[in-house]
């Protein structure tokens, strides 16, 4: 996404996208109830819209504010998560759809009729991806709140088949490239990715696939909740905040009559697919499984060393460009497919759906490269730093144009509405 013309279509797709999620919500579905892990969807859009006004009209072509007195609403660090559902602070939604159709109108007009440099180009892609991320959220908010699936036109696809790939990787020790290089023109990266350096890693055995729902399903079976031992103190808080004050199975799982295991997906009760990769499980609960199964979560290194090898690849199978169609992204599959599909999207260790599917939890916590410079906007990444978990290769929900091996996403250690899973590591190699 470089030129003025791949930037312009981006725009287009990701205002479309982002519509979408809106525009098929009545009034009962936009006032939403007060949650932890989402926002209501008039602030969201508000927000992205900010970020185009802000650092594109305002700051590059010097205009005023387009909803005056709204700076503090819009901008995340300003207004606190709580603040975000008091009435009479977000606007009704003609009025913030005036406000988005507006800014995206002027930033439109601006990429058609100015020549833009490398730094405004940058601009783009970055409130572009800003965008992307927010439709996500917006994704993992319908998920929470048991809204209907989001229908995108074109995004029909059939579920790939298994292929019976199964067992470890094993990957060479030695050093690997981490992160992104420097900025430079062409080369887009968030700051929390950079700068790109050199780690050692010792040799290690990864799974080939992602861990399934059958394989945690004899986890639960097995008592493991109820194990105290295979929990650390902050798991075991983590248990201790569910429902009457435990916990006893994954966020969206439930059993039916009979006992057959079902899991909610967005409004409707499922049979649970037993060869599908686990999905909104926290971190907690990935580090239980592992110790029940003798096994361990990567580091950020590991998982890195493995997706890009020692060629410092962008994608796990190599070359420049994402190939959206090695992978579950972009609201198409929703984790449906089995673990062991998506043979095309290897990484040349042998690894399968590293891009994709769900976030990967790992035991890094989420901190700053040495040599880390804040971007444009200082509350990207710095309000993560330290009680964060670093998780990576992006999701089913996440937009493919946004992700690369070098991408860290960070969320807490107890989320579990985010499309989060995870692979395992043996312990001796």
């Amino acid at each position: 996404m470089n030129s003025r013309e791949e930037i312009a279509l981006e725009l287009d797709e990701v205002d479309r996208r982002a519509r979408s999620l809106l525009d098929d919500l009545d009034e009962s579905q936009l006032a939403v109830p007060y949650s932890r892990g989402i926002n209501p969807p008039i602030w969201e859009l508000g927000h992205v819209a900010f970020f185009y006004e802000y650092f594109l009209l305002r700051q590059l072509g010097g205009s005023e504010a387009r909803m005056p007195g709204y700076d503090d609403v819009w901008d995340s660090f300003e207004i606190s998560h709580r603040h975000r559902w008091t009435p009479g602070v977000v606007p009704e939604k003609e009025r913030m759809l005036d406000y988005y159709c507006g800014v995206l109108g002027e930033t439109r007009a601006r990429l058609a009729n100015e020549e833009i440099s490398d730094h405004e180009r940058y601009l783009f892609r970055y409130v572009i991806h800003h965008h992307h991320m927010h439709i996500e959220s917006l994704l993992w908010g319908r998920q929470t709140l048991g809204y209907a699936p989001p229908i995108f036109p074109g995004a029909e696809r059939e579920v790939p088949k298994s292929t019976g790939i199964s067992g470890d990787a094993r990957v060479d020790g030695g050093e690997y490239f981490q992160g992104m290089p420097p900025l430079s023109p062409g080369v887009f990266s968030f700051d929390n990715e950079r700068p790109g350096h050199r780690v050692t890693v010792e040799p290690f055995a990864i799974s080939k696939t992602l861990v399934t729902n059958g394989e945690f399903l004899k986890f639960v079976d097995d008592g493991g909740y109820g194990q105290e031992s295979l929990w650390d103190f902050g798991g075991r808080c983590w248990l201790a905040e569910g429902p009457g004050g435990s916990r006893e199975m994954p966020e969206y799982w439930g059993r039916q009559e009979g006992g057959t295991w079902q899991h909610r997906k967005f409004d409707r009760w499922e049979d649970l697919p037993l060869e599908a990769p686990i999905v909104h499980v926290s971190v907690w609960e990935a580090e239980a499984f592992c110790r029940w199964a003798g096994r361990r979560l990567p580091t950020e290194p590991e998982w890195e060393a493995a997706a890009r090898g020692l060629d410092q690849k962008k994608f796990p199978w190599g070359g420049e460009v994402m190939d959206a169609s090695r992978v579950d992204m972009d609201g198409r599959l929703f984790a449906t497919a089995p673990a062991d599909a998506f043979i095309e999207g290897a990484s040349g260790a042998g690894c399968l759906q590293m891009m994709g599917t769900v976030w990967e939890w790992t035991s890094t916590q989420f901190l700053p490269y040495a040599g880390f410079e804040i971007d444009m906007y200082h509350y990207m990444s710095v309000l993560q730093f330290g009680d964060h978990r670093v998780t990576k290769g992006g999701s089913c929900a996440t937009c493919s144009s946004l992700i690369r091996n070098s991408y860290r996403q960070a969320y807490l250690p107890g989320r579990t509405d985010a499309f989060t899973g995870f692979r395992t590591c043996a312990l001796v190699t």
